[in-house]
């Protein structure tokens, strides 16, 4: 028996503290070009400018993007699993399916053993957040 998980929570704009760092390379003039909007106020940094960018690039593409998440069959927004919901999951005789655009979170608590036994597949367009040990386990299991 294979369960969909559907208790996912809508993406709000990000904080300070749910972002994931990335790192660009850009040409001296690109660059330039960023530094004199800085510079002029339109945006309070370049990372203001690097979101502002992509949002819009996004927003430019909403309907391609809609698509392909209907035809992923993904969730999108934020999915936490805890110990305690993987334990019921096994109780049951269950096993996920986790298909998510966003972020998945596997509690620290969680062990290689019970995510192995309660997560059939893992698809993240986004980022996973589980400790090594747990990511391990799962590797031949994420698409």
């Amino acid at each position: 028996m294979v369960l969909v998980a559907n208790n996912v929570q809508e993406l709000r704009p990000r904080s300070g503290g749910d972002t994931e760092k990335i790192t660009i390379n850009l040409g001296y003039v690109d660059l330039g070009h960023v530094d004199l909007l800085v510079q002029d106020g339109f945006y309070a940094n370049r990372t203001d400018f690097i979101r502002t960018a992509i949002r819009n690039q996004i927003e430019r593409h909403s309907d391609a993007t809609k698509q392909s998440v209907a035809r992923r069959s993904l969730d999108l927004g934020l999915r936490h699993y805890s110990r305690e919901e993987l334990e019921r999951v096994r109780a049951a005789g269950g096993a996920l399916d986790i298909r998510v655009l966003g972020l998945v979170t596997i509690a620290s608590d969680v062990t290689p053993d019970l995510a192995r036994a309660t997560i059939a597949s893992l698809a993240v367009v986004g980022a996973l957040q589980a400790s090594p040990a747990v990511k391990a386990a799962l590797a031949d299991r994420m698409r």
